[in-house]
């Protein structure tokens, strides 16, 4: 902890508005960067001299958050050896940050996501009076159900994204507010595509396949190979396809050696970051599962979902599964709108194959497409809400609560 900064002192801010509000945040991964970077937005517009520290990544620290520890020093993946290889690092963490924060004593904790990290530590801090705020439900309708008494033993509130939530968590005590999916705030109604290709080099024309395997380095090392096999032989069905991978800067090397073994990296063009503007330009993605293909359903594009992990953590995920989907959009909608190939059904053959039922039904079948596009369509809608103003109306009822 060294050299780490601590919150200032209480006190009024210079305009005597209001008074300055101490937060601290733990967010995890990619995504959860995403989504406390705009919870920030919502918390200082109503305390403009907010003071927020923790553990987060560029989003946050863009909007002037001090962290403690980067976000990606919780990428874990599975629940095998991966994570146990970590478990003594991870847990070190954890301790440190609770010993300062129960110090220090903000006015709330926020944890966004990584529930496995976040839960036993808003625990520790709630028992403390520390309050407490779970931002993104972990999702005990799909797997872990037996987290839910761990979650009302360790937050004052939920901030959940999704409509179905809050009355699912009230049935088991627990106080949870719709806030809204940020990222349907984020990710225009009608995406512009034309202007993404041109910013990419690409033509209104061109057949455009969007593969991303993933935002942490063991989501690349078991998906990568694969995905550029698929699109290998994707290329061989149909040459005229091109490839475009949007790469989290520090995965970039990782990827680029994946696309070196399988002999297809010099037909993939791989930028860094860009997800949005990439997945506007595409005709259908190969993408992995998880918060990635929200958002390639709020751009109302078709999708191949994939995922694979080790022997073991697919051993113990299965037997955690509590509905039929994995996949976001599906889940969403309560159907398989889009395919699913996971673990051993997740080979180059069977996932080229699904990326060329869509590409081959955007001639054959277009009503699939546009039936597909509608169903997106309402569920962006349904997702759209003010989502930093929601967010920080629940956290101002927790305050004074």
């Amino acid at each position: 902890m060294t050299g780490m900064s601590a919150f200032p002192p209480v006190s009024e801010s210079a305009d005597g508005a209001r008074p300055p509000l101490q937060v601290a945040l733990v967010a995890g991964e990619t995504s959860g960067d995403l989504l406390a970077g705009l919870l920030l937005d919502g918390l200082r517009e109503r305390w403009p001299s907010l003071h927020a520290a923790g553990i987060g990544g560029p989003q946050m620290i863009r909007r002037g958050f001090d962290a403690w520890w980067p976000h990606d020093k919780l990428s874990v993946h599975g629940y095998g050896w991966e994570v146990l290889r970590r478990y003594r690092e991870i847990v070190g963490i954890r301790e440190q940050l609770k010993v300062r924060l129960l110090q220090q004593r903000p006015a709330v904790f926020i944890g966004v996501d990584a529930p496995d990290f976040n839960l036993d530590l808003e625990a520790a801090l709630k028992v403390k009076g520390i309050k407490t705020v779970h931002f993104v439900s972990p999702s005990v309708w799909a797997w872990r159900a037996e987290r839910v008494e761990k979650i009302r033993r360790s937050v004052d509130h939920v901030l959940c994204i999704f409509p179905f939530e809050p009355a699912l968590l009230a049935q088991h005590g627990i106080a949870a507010t719709y806030v809204g999916h940020p990222l349907a705030k984020v990710i225009p109604m009608v995406p512009d595509r034309s202007a993404a290709r041109s910013r990419l080099g690409l033509a209104d024309e061109d057949r455009v396949v969007a593969i991303l395997p993933g935002s942490r380095k063991s989501e690349i090392q078991h998906l990568a190979l694969r995905f550029f096999q698929a699109a290998a032989l994707v290329k061989q069905a149909l040459p005229v396809v091109k490839f475009i991978v949007p790469a989290v800067p520090s995965l970039k090397a990782q990827i680029e050696q994946a696309a070196r073994a399988s002999g297809f990296l010099g037909h993939l063009q791989i930028v860094e970051a860009q997800s949005h503007t990439v997945l506007a330009a595409c005709d259908v993605t190969l993408i992995a599962s998880g918060t990635a293909t929200l958002e390639a359903a709020l751009f109302k594009r078709p999708m191949v979902i994939a995922y694979h992990m080790s022997w073991l953590s697919w051993q113990i995920m299965r037997r955690k599964k509590l509905q039929p989907w994995v996949g976001l959009p599906n889940i969403l909608c309560r159907e398989f709108v889009v395919p699913e190939l996971l673990q051993d059904a997740a080979t180059p053959q069977a996932l080229a194959d699904a990326v060329l039922a869509w590409l081959d039904a955007k001639d054959t079948s277009p009503e699939r497409i546009a039936a597909l596009q509608q169903k997106f369509t309402v569920l962006h809608a349904e997702l759209q809400r003010d989502t930093p103003r929601l967010a920080a109306d629940a956290i101002q009822q927790v305050l004074q609560g």
